[in-house]
């Protein structure tokens, strides 16, 4: 896995020069934040060796640098998920690359089902904490001590100082400031009722597909991270709408203005931390 991440880190290295402090990994209809970059450099995902070509609509697969307000910045625009088929070593090995990158704030985006009844379609909600249920973990399997601790802490999986400079930049923009807990399941299949109910006791606000393996090797690499979902749906049994991918792909896509101008603000800001 070591020479894996090293070699798609090189064959990168080799095609650009940038050396980008902040990375952003894009969820389900929410790659048009990349028309806010200038400058841009894009390597697609099949070039680069050990990255997988993304098979859901609303990934686009692409890799671009750049820069945001004369900040340096590294977008993935779109992922690779479990329930494609890939295990969880190959969903988490582009995050590992951006550590190698250089990498150190990662903002992770998702599109995702609110649980929390205060919630509604088309909020953006930062991510305070998740619950891993998919079943699987990123670091199982012998540790590689060049990236960090067998045991890495979880404490704070979604850092305190990013987790503000969200807070910040919706207080500037006059959006309203929620924050919840991620939940992450494996998919395909949207959640029953009954999962939906259990999850809300376990105390999820919102639930998808994606983000936690992210977090996770971001965090054993020493990448402070923080994260945005869109509520695209209202969890199943929470709304009684019938649950479908272009409907969220919509929802997406109406949220985009608010979204661009909230992750935009908090680039800028985490671009001026020390």
């Amino acid at each position: 896995m070591l020479k894996k991440i090293q070699e798609s880190a090189n064959f990168i290295t080799g095609k650009v020069n940038n050396k980008p402090k902040i990375g952003v990994i894009l969820g389900s209809g929410l790659g048009d934040f990349v028309s806010l970059i200038e400058n841009k450099k894009v390597i697609p995902y099949h070039e680069i060796p050990h990255f997988f070509k993304t098979t859901v609509e609303g990934h686009s697969g692409q890799l671009i640098f750049g820069t945001m307000s004369g900040i340096e910045i590294v977008v993935m625009q779109g992922r690779v998920h479990l329930y494609e088929g890939h295990d969880i070593l190959e969903v988490s090995l582009p995050t590992r690359v951006l550590g190698l990158l250089g990498i150190k704030n990662l903002i992770l985006t998702n599109a995702a089902g609110g649980i929390n009844a205060n919630f509604a379609p088309g909020d953006l909600i930062a991510i305070a904490d998740h619950i891993n249920l998919m079943g699987k973990n990123p670091l199982i399997g012998p540790n590689i001590n060049e990236f960090g601790p067998r045991f890495p802490d979880m404490s704070f999986a979604y850092n305190p100082i990013l987790l503000n400079c969200i807070k910040t930049s919706c207080e500037e923009l006059n959006y309203p400031f929620k924050k919840g807990v991620y939940c992450a399941l494996s998919g395909p299949t949207y959640e029953t009722p009954a999962e939906i109910a259990m999850l809300k006791v376990l105390g999820a606000d919102m639930v998808g597909m994606s983000t936690v393996p992210e977090t996770i090797v971001a965090n054993h690499m020493g990448m402070q991270v923080a994260g945005i979902s869109c509520i695209t749906n209202m969890a199943a049994g929470i709304s009684k709408v019938k649950l479908s991918h272009d409907d969220i792909k919509e929802v997406a896509t109406k949220s985009m203005g608010n979204f661009k101008n909230i992750l935009k603000k908090t680039v800028e800001k985490i671009g001026q931390l020390k």
